[in-house]
């Protein structure tokens, strides 16, 4: 572990999230062991080398909580001028990836296991994003859990220098008072522009529904799409 990685990890007490101790199935199993040491990117070797990782410079899209994977492998297999990098907790999702990696053949798409808040801090450099994609993060709903949201105006400011200018942050979610939250983080930078219009949801989006998202739709639930750019000087 670096310096950087400790200081990090003593200094940050509260958690977005809540490592589930879900089984993984055989198959996420056999894709993790046998998919991630080609696929895997690690927080501890330090700053992304694009070109090692994925054999080139192009766009760089990151997205925070990819859950089972879907929607992640969908956008890298429709973008294949686009390289994606994917961050997430979950052992069983992480598999999930590896094995749609593998199966489509996809050479734009790769992962990190752990706290995206230290894959920011320590792995991204500035202006390296060309988007930062966070679809479905956990509400909290509870008001005493509230601080634990990731979307807050802290993560946001450590955001902001990780994004090339013109660069995007999409987020969403089916909790209305999260996304209103969500709004009024963003609306708060100077720096961030709302592609919409001030205080507009996104009325159109490129993002595959989620198999979380569509179960949500049968339930009448409704979404909210944020989509702000990072303004150009």
């Amino acid at each position: 572990m670096t310096p950087e990685h400790s200081t990090l990890v003593a200094m940050r007490t509260i958690k977005s999230f809540v490592v589930r101790t879900g089984r993984m199935t055989a198959s996420q199993q056999e894709a993790y062991d046998s998919y991630l040491p080609r696929y895997g990117l690690h927080i501890e070797d330090g700053p992304l080398d694009q070109q090692q990782a994925f054999g080139r410079l192009a766009p760089l899209v990151l997205e925070i909580g990819f859950g089972m994977g879907q929607s992640l492998i969908a956008m890298a297999k429709a973008h294949p001028g686009w390289d994606y990098i994917g961050v997430e907790v979950h052992p069983p999702g992480i598999g999930n990836l590896l094995r749609g990696i593998h199966d489509e053949g996809l050479s734009n798409l790769r992962v990190y296991r752990g706290d995206a808040k230290d894959v920011l801090a320590i792995n991204i450099a500035e202006q390296q994003l060309s988007r930062l994609q966070i679809f479905f993060p956990d509400p909290w709903h509870k008001t005493r859990h509230h601080k634990r949201r990731l979307i807050q105006a802290d993560f946001i400011q450590s955001v902001l220098p990780k994004l090339a200018p013109g660069g995007v942050i999409h987020l969403a979610t089916d909790w209305e008072p999260y996304a209103q939250q969500m709004m009024a983080v963003l609306s708060a930078f100077p720096d961030l522009g709302n592609v919409f219009g001030a205080g507009q949801w996104a009325s159109t989006h490129e993002r595959p529904l989620t198999k979380f998202e569509k179960r949500g739709q049968k339930l009448g639930h409704g979404v909210w799409d944020l989509v702000f750019a990072k303004r150009v000087p």
